[in-house]
């Protein structure tokens, strides 16, 4: 049974046996949780269903948050998108923003969405693979299996650092949920293991430090914005890795640093809404409109 202690024990044994990760992963889940590789993949399916339903749903011109400060994000993008061919970043790419904000904007406004693996990180899974099977006609089956190699790598990311915000920053949440959709962006692509690990690491890299930030607490602002960023650089990581572009500092060691960075952070840049943007003048006015003003401007 695979351990799930650091990323290079994933890469060798896929490569020592010939297969992706997801294969490798599909199949030893279904040995841990003694059940059947079909019975977990329509299992990972379902995930994806409503991912691809969270997109739709935060898409709506009329999507509110259900504290009135964000809305309607997803929908002005994907317009935008329309209107002016993809504007700076092309149509895919643009198209992609949209359904990153749209399935932010969907757990804002208390919406199902899929938290991979935060609800505050949750449009950057998807934002990559529904648009890869929406615009690019990527068969869902292959799009289903990455599932298993973004999972995986989380798990030893949660397990070697943190997915938490509360922990580790923001860094925790977009930065591994861009770290894993990179690894399953270079599966998609015909990558190697070792190619998916350089991606997820240089996707670590670059939001390594993130800070956790709430406006009044909430998952809304600066995080729904966040998440188009965390897509953006998994799409760039990825490409990176299937140049032949190495990350140089090895994936388990930029997990190490990222802890370390998270347990440096003070406790008010861990999502409990003291420092950072949250504490700005706008940003405890915005707080006050929120929740009254009885709440300690901290």
């Amino acid at each position: 049974m695979l351990k799930y202690e650091s990323i290079s024990e994933l890469v060798r044994e896929a490569e020592a046996r010939g297969v992706k990760i997801s294969e490798l992963v599909l199949q030893d889940q279904s040995e841990a949780m003694e059940t059947t590789p079909l019975e977990l993949y329509e299992k990972m399916e379902i995930d994806f269903s409503v991912m691809a339903a969270s997109v739709e749903v935060g898409q709506r011109k009329d999507q509110k948050s259900m504290s009135g400060l964000t809305g309607g994000e997803g929908w002005k993008m994907k317009t935008y998108a329309e209107k002016t061919n993809g504007g700076l970043c092309g149509p895919f790419l643009a198209k992609a923003i949209s359904r990153a904000l749209a399935v932010a904007g969907c757990n804002a406004s208390m919406g199902r969405i899929v938290a991979a693996p935060t609800a505050g990180s949750c449009g950057i899974l998807p934002g990559c693979l529904v648009s890869l099977w929406e615009d690019q006609g990527f068969d869902q089956k292959d799009i289903v299996m990455s599932m298993f190699t973004a999972g995986a790598f989380g798990m030893v990311i949660a397990g070697r650092a943190s997915i938490a915000g509360a922990q580790g920053g923001c860094q925790a949440e977009c930065g591994s949920a861009a770290a894993m959709a990179a690894a399953a962006l270079v599966e998609l692509m015909g990558g190697t293991p070792s190619q998916c690990a350089d991606a997820c690491a240089i996707a670590i890299a670059n939001q390594l430090g993130l800070v956790c930030d709430p406006v009044a607490g909430l998952v809304e602002i600066p995080c729904i914005k966040r998440n188009v960023s965390g897509l953006v650089i998994a799409f760039s990581s990825a490409d990176l890795a299937l140049a032949g572009i190495e990350a140089k500092i090895p994936v388990d060691e930029c997990l190490d640093a990222m802890r370390r960075v998270g347990d440096a952070l003070p406790d008010s840049l861990k999502e409990t809404a003291k420092g950072g943007l949250a504490a700005t003048p706008t940003g405890l006015r915005m707080q006050k409109k929120v929740f009254g003003s009885n709440q300690e401007e901290t």
